[in-house]
């Protein structure tokens, strides 16, 4: 163990979230199978839901996600027929809204992904699963505080 009050704590946060969150996927991914959704997919729809006719930037707001990102996924959930995009009120911003098959899709999923939620907590433990994610959140919030601000240099 070194004492060297310089040294970085390891292993790196970022990539032991994002294993963490990989395996998760996996795992969320293989209980949706039969749903035709995939866990990344749920999400955005769920997000849609929450925001419907909302801007896009709003949906990526709360999923934390780039808008290109979210944009490339609504694009291939519109396919699909899961989502209907419009332009904003104003003309600059898109909004999105579930379909009638986005609605059934998302019916469709919920069996699966409840049993995987309840299962990991019940593994889990149901305090430690609080626990968790309010330092998930936490740990969020102080990823976030590190980002400059816009203007700010780097």
């Amino acid at each position: 163990m070194t004492t060297d009050p310089n040294a970085v704590a390891k292993p790196c946060a970022c990539s032991s979230v994002r294993k963490a969150a990989r395996v998760l996927a996996r795992s969320f991914d293989s209980a949706l199978a039969g749903s035709g959704l995939n866990i990344t997919q749920l999400a955005v729809l769920r997000a849609v839901l929450r925001h419907p006719h909302e801007p896009l930037t709003r949906v990526a707001e709360d999923l934390a996600m780039d808008r290109t990102s979210l944009y490339r996924a609504l694009a291939a959930m519109q396919k699909q027929h899961w989502v209907m995009l419009q332009d904003g009120p104003d003309g600059r911003t898109r909004t999105a809204a579930l379909t009638r098959a986005g609605v059934a899709v998302l019916s469709r999923a919920d069996p699966g992904w409840s049993r995987a939620q309840r299962a990991l907590i019940d593994r889990f433990g149901a305090a430690q699963w609080q626990n968790f994610v309010a330092e998930l959140q936490r740990l969020a919030e102080c990823a976030e505080a590190l980002e400059p601000r816009e203007g700010e240099a780097r």
